[in-house]
């Protein structure tokens, strides 16, 4: 079974207060949907063509079936919520081959 990633790139950060607020939520809601965070910030990025050299965040999952009900979750909403506007991102769930 192909495992499934959360991959978000972060164009702006507006409101990094609020951010750290959600990450508190969504690292509980991730870890308890069996999530594995393999890359959150960036301090260290090289970017090639369109790339942004902002905050990148790469989540494993066993399944793109569990990386999906992660996101649907009740307690990744309540993640969301908090977050609201205070970032614009590009995020994406990814089925790994």
């Amino acid at each position: 079974m192909a495992k499934g990633y959360w991959v978000s790139v972060y164009r702006v950060i507006s409101d990094p207060e609020r951010l750290v607020a959600y990450n508190k939520l969504a690292a509980a809601a991730v870890q308890a949907a069996g999530g594995r965070v393999l890359s959150r910030g960036g301090s260290r990025v090289v970017v090639h063509e369109s790339g942004i050299p902002e905050r990148v965040v790469l989540i494993e999952f066993d399944s793109f079936e569990e990386a999906v009900a992660a996101y649907e979750s009740e307690a990744y909403r309540e993640a969301l919520a908090t977050l609201g506007d205070a970032v614009e991102r590009d995020f994406r769930i990814i089925e790994g081959v």
